[in-house]
């Protein structure tokens, strides 16, 4: 299981919760069109979380970037606010195992509650270094 992380571009937070149900449900679309499958969709104002089993035939930053430039495309198309969308240039993503792909579907699901009590930096500091990934500050908020 792959649990992958990106924000809007410069964190801007437009993903109201009035088009939230429908992004997420593309995302999951275009995973599942590239041979993913989805486990979990969600995410906040500012970020999406995507959860899902990698396909054999496509690589991580292949399906990230099909993902960024599909629904970009599609937001856009949703009004005059979302003319100028943009995902941020950068992303994470981590293998998980199965034993815990409950709690982080859990925790996917819960993003709203989550983000009263922490920003989406602070969030995604805490997820690299729990599951030990070495980062550089410099790369991960472009």
């Amino acid at each position: 299981m792959v649990h992958t992380i990106f924000s809007t571009q410069n964190r801007e937070p437009i993903l109201f919760s009035d088009i939230q149900p429908e992004v997420f449900a593309y995302l999951a679309t275009i995973l599942r069109n590239n041979g993913h499958q989805p486990i979990s969709v969600g995410g906040h104002l500012d970020h999406v979380h995507l959860l899902f089993v990698l396909s054999k035939t496509q690589c991580i930053a292949d399906m990230v970037e099909d993902i960024k430039v599909g629904s970009s495309k599609w937001i856009k198309t949703k009004g005059r606010r979302w003319e100028n969308f943009h995902w941020q240039a950068g992303y994470a993503a981590y293998g998980i195992s199965e034993a815990d792909v409950p709690s982080v579907d859990q925790y996917i699901r819960n993003q709203s509650t989550h983000h009263t009590e922490i920003n989406f930096q602070d969030e995604l500091r805490k997820l690299l270094k729990e599951n030990g990934v070495d980062y550089n500050e410099q790369f991960i908020w472009s």
